[in-house]
């Protein structure tokens, strides 16, 4: 279970330039829940998936995973639990290794340590049989340098990177935002499949609000720093995107403005 209390994060504090990203910010996430983040530019969804993963530390408040304290645990610590798929294909993996070197490396983080990498025949047999269950062809690539692979692919090299060894939580920072419509439609696919088939505990950003309100079980949405509605079950279930929209300019007196967002239906 990820629990967040009171979450405050300020940047530039006591400048002219003073900016408070996350406002006292809760939420919790049942063990296997996966939960869609829809927002605005600035309303605070990457600095919350940055406090979470460690990237910096919270000026107050607290994060509990699976029972632990990890407030205050470095990046580092924090990245044997916790997997994270960016927007950018390039982040995540090692363009220079092959794809079968940078299963090894998250393989060998999770169960032998940084120094043990070399591959058995054993584990290559595993990463050939996990992506060829994918039916992109990448288990006949596995010499093939992750960066001479398409946008589509390296993002599906990453997702299995977090996931070869399932993760106590697992973050998506807008994965398909990058991608050709069509492609992105497959890698959400993987993604679900992933997610469902292990359980995984999984919070999303998406620019796509369709897709907030159609992938997971619950959406939440942020607005400066906070989370402003939570919805789940037959309330979520029969929600249009008009009606997400409508519920934004209730409570917040305003028109949700974001020429990043797609609005469109399924």
């Amino acid at each position: 279970m990820l629990e967040i209390k009171g979450a405050v994060k300020t940047f530039a504090k006591g400048t002219p330039n003073e900016h408070a990203a996350l406002r006292g910010l809760n939420l919790t996430l049942a063990d296997g829940e996966f939960v869609t983040v829809v927002g605005s530019n600035g309303a605070g969804k990457s600095t919350l998936f940055n406090a979470i993963a460690g990237t910096f530390w919270l000026d107050e408040g607290s994060i509990t995973l699976g029972g632990r304290d990890i407030t205050y645990l470095p990046e580092h610590t924090r990245a044997k639990t916790i997997g994270r798929v960016f927007q950018d294909p390039m982040k995540g993996t090692a363009p220079n290794m092959t794809i079968e070197e940078n299963l090894a490396l998250a393989y060998a983080r999770a169960h032998r340590g940084p120094l043990g990498m070399a591959i058995n025949k054993k584990e290559s047999a595993l990463f050939r049989e996990r992506l060829s269950a994918y039916h992109m062809g990448l288990e006949d690539r596995m010499k093939t340098k992750v960066g001479l692979l398409s946008g589509g692919q390296r993002q599906v090299v990453t997702l299995l990177m977090c996931t070869l060894c399932t993760p106590e939580l697992l973050l998506l920072d807008e994965h398909t935002a990058a991608l050709d419509p069509a492609t992105a439609e497959r890698v959400m696919e993987i993604t679900r499949e992933i997610v469902a088939g292990n359980s995984i505990t999984t919070l999303m950003v998406t620019h796509n609000i369709s897709s907030a309100l159609t992938t997971g079980k619950r959406t939440v949405m942020m607005d400066d720093g906070e989370i402003i509605f939570d919805v789940s079950g037959p309330e979520r279930e029969k929600m249009t995107v008009e009606d997400l929209l409508k519920m934004y300019a209730g409570k917040r007196d305003k028109v949700f403005d974001n020429d990043r967002m797609l609005f469109e239906k399924k």
